[in-house]
């Protein structure tokens, strides 16, 4: 299964992304992520989310596999409208969103954590953009949120990682801690929120979303629109057959290879 949720007693709704080897999602996996945070944001039981993941990282974006092995440009829209449905889920949750970010995470899992409220991360994460290795765009609205302008501008064009320990400097990251204390940490910062009123939590998601300065769900669509010019040209799938060429004896290489990993 890619995606589960389990709502403790505590109001705390755990909602975990699952999909070896590398937690590259497929169409189907971006939907199930967008499905679960939209079922917590309307149970009233639910007082905050942490979204967190199985296996070597977070989230390694869209599965290029898919893509390549799949004529015209369905699961290419798809990819693009799941990554959309699954960012503004998280953003959109009626609840508070906790990211608890191991290993990995790289393209469409920078877009979930972006648009997420607090990241704690382990002492082994890092957060990357790769996408014009693979002829795409998209995230950069994402990553915006974790660095400063120039920062996000040097990895976009590099394609480079950031450690997570980095961004505790920018105030993005909450904290950094082993990766043997990640659930830990990310429940105790979740279970503060939950001892709140709900009702106010609520409000106050709603608030602090209408006071943005920049329409994520409006940037990222516009992101996209060149990531569809790009395909248009041919230049995306000569990439992506590169890249799934490359990689298809590596694909434990997204947690060594940190100038690399799957885009969105």
């Amino acid at each position: 299964m890619t995606v589960t949720s389990v709502l403790r007693p505590d109001g705390i709704r755990v909602v975990t992304m699952n999909a070896p080897p590398v937690n590259a999602l497929t169409v189907q996996g971006w939907y199930d992520v967008a499905a679960a945070l939209d079922a917590a944001g309307v149970d009233l039981d639910t007082k905050v989310v942490v979204l967190r993941a199985e296996g070597k990282g977070f989230n390694a974006g869209v599965d290029i596999k898919e893509m390549q092995h799949t004529t015209g440009f369905d699961a290419l829209l798809g990819a693009n409208k799941g990554c959309f449905a699954a960012f503004k889920a998280v953003y959109e949750c009626a609840v508070p969103v906790v990211a608890a970010v191991n290993g990995f995470c790289v393209g469409g899992g920078v877009g979930l954590v972006g648009n997420a409220d607090v990241i704690v991360a382990s002492d082994d994460a890092y957060f990357g953009v790769p996408e014009v290795n693979q002829g795409a765009l998209g995230a950069a609205t994402h990553m915006a949120r974790l660095v400063p302008q120039h920062m996000m501008r040097t990895l976009y064009f590099t394609a480079r990682t950031i450690p997570a320990k980095d961004l505790v400097q920018f105030g993005s990251v909450l904290e950094v801690v082993p990766r043997d204390r990640l659930d830990d940490a990310a429940l105790k910062v979740a279970g503060e929120i939950a001892a709140k009123d709900t009702r106010v939590i609520r409000a106050a998601k709603e608030a602090l979303n209408g006071i943005d300065p920049i329409d994520v769900n409006k940037s990222y669509r516009w992101e996209q629109g060149f990531t569809f010019e790009l395909n248009l040209m041919g230049v995306s799938d000569e990439l992506r057959d590169d890249f799934a060429g490359t990689h298809k004896a590596n694909e434990h290489s997204v947690g060594t290879d940190k100038s690399k990993g799957a885009a969105q």
